[in-house]
């Protein structure tokens, strides 16, 4: 077959235009759906990804041959051992587990106005306004003086009452609207609105006077008598606040995928489904969840650590003794699993068009990242490019490259330059979506589904 001269992406649903590959398409996003609708913080992400892993045989001793660790239940390792000697390298898929969200403050409870509210900081990159108005549910984690925690979720049932930050009406928004968007929506002001009933049979003291804070001692008893919890014990608490409802079908030909998280979470689910299903590999498989990407891959659990090193120590010593740690990073084919900006039709100036990716065109090898002249950028080299395009191509699998956004308006980072930094070779490759880091993302069933069949190939190479 002739080899074209020019290169044109090709559209997922056009190649993949049989009726069994539409049905794979459609179940593999169902199953999807149903994990981003349960999984909302990384720490429901890495317990499913356990849960999993616990049922299909995989055990927490590095004598098994198909291990996994988890480190501070918000960070999870996976490994299958291959053929291969490990000083041959491992093929590594590393993703995050966080997403961008408000957690509320250590002293979050306050009243005002004869409203009981919460204080928030905000984490990772969001844009303020999109969190306003709108329904929103409380999960995480509350760990008592004695060390036993008290898992939240409230705000996902039916029958659950939801949260909410309350917007300004436009009647007095006259002001706000003369304001840059920066400024228009203040941090400090994202206050959650936890009720309005004031606490019944108080004291004398707290009847009928201002300041007796009988609204937050309401939120108080609720806590103390639904979960026998203090005020004190929200010091010792991650408890954070995301869109309530679950993920769902987009557009009226249902090809989209609407939900919280995406970002990283499409990357998380593609590749443990390609983890499970390929099981006989000729290098060793390794698979990596994150936190704190989405502030930098700071902390303990984030990708800056020494986790990765420390197992991957662990694994040598039992599989296979006397293996220098340093050969096999070296010989290490990884990617950087994480999601690409794609092009938005009314905000197409800000992208150069040549190189950018489009929804329903598979997944996006992204060479580099980084701002304003590569500045933190990984820079794939042009042999590890070559050898993915090939491997893709081979596979007959959709794949598109792209940047992010023009030279002087785009950019952004990945934990790509966390694993370079150790020799391997590495580039950010994950599916495209709309509404980046916003309550409600937007990817293509298509992309979703060509870059679980993307991780596979890898994983299988």
């Amino acid at each position: 077959m002739e080899i074209p001269l020019e290169h044109s992406p090709k559209n997922v649903w056009e190649v993949y235009s049989r009726q069994e590959d539409q049905s794979s398409i459609e179940s593999f996003s169902q199953n999807y759906i149903d994990f981003l609708s349960k999984c909302k913080t990384e720490r429901e992400t890495v317990k499913w990804v356990k849960d999993n892993l616990e049922q299909s045989g995989c055990e927490e001793s590095p004598s098994s041959s198909l291990f996994m660790r988890t480190d501070k239940a918000k960070t999870i390792l996976m490994a299958r051992k291959g053929r291969r000697a490990l000083e041959q390298g491992v093929r590594l898929i590393g993703a995050h587990a966080d997403s961008p969200r408000l957690d509320l403050k250590q002293h979050p409870l306050y009243e005002s106005c004869d409203l009981a509210l919460a204080k928030t900081h905000y984490y990772g990159g969001i844009r303020k306004y999109q969190w306003l108005s709108r329904p929103l549910a409380l999960h995480g984690v509350i760990v008592r003086a004695d060390g036993s925690p008290i898992e939240i979720d409230l705000g996902e049932e039916s029958e659950d009452p939801v949260f909410v930050i309350a917007d300004l009406l436009p009647h007095l928004a006259s002001k706000q609207n003369e304001q840059k968007l920066s400024e228009a929506f203040e941090a400090e002001k994202l206050n959650v609105i936890l009720g309005n009933r004031p606490l019944e049979g108080g004291s004398e003291q707290d009847n009928g006077q201002e300041g007796n804070k009988k609204f937050k001692k309401r939120i108080l008893q609720l806590l103390r008598s639904k979960y026998e919890l203090i005020e004190e014990d929200l010091y010792s608490a991650e408890l954070q606040i995301v869109p309530a409802g679950q993920a769902r079908t987009v557009g009226l030909d249902a090809s989209l995928i609407g939900g919280y998280g995406q970002d990283d979470r499409s990357c998380v689910f593609s590749a443990f489904q390609a983890f499970i299903q390929e099981d006989d590999p000729e290098y060793t498989q390794v698979i990596i969840f994150w936190d704190k990407e989405e502030i930098g891959s700071e902390g303990a659990t984030g990708a800056k650590s020494f986790f990765l090193e420390y197992t991957l120590q662990d694994l040598i010593k039992t599989w296979q003794p006397n293996t220098s740690l340093s050969e096999v990073f070296q010989n290490t084919k990884a990617l950087s699993a994480d999601v690409h900006g794609a092009l938005d039709p009314d905000y197409q100036d800000l992208h150069d068009l040549l190189n950018t990716s489009k929804l329903g065109y598979g997944p996006v090898l992204c060479k580099y990242t980084g701002h304003r002249g590569k500045v933190g950028a990984n820079d794939a080299r042009a042999e590890y490019v070559a050898w993915l395009r090939n491997l893709l191509n081979q596979a007959d699998i959709p794949w598109q490259m792209a940047e992010l956004g023009k030279v002087d308006q785009g950019g952004g980072g990945t934990v790509a330059k966390f694993l370079a930094m150790y020799g391997m070779d590495i580039i950010d490759f994950g599916p495209g979506v709309l509404g980046m880091h916003s309550p409600f993302e937007i990817t293509s069933k298509a992309d979703i589904y060509t870059t679980y069949m993307a991780f596979r190939q890898f994983l299988r190479s």
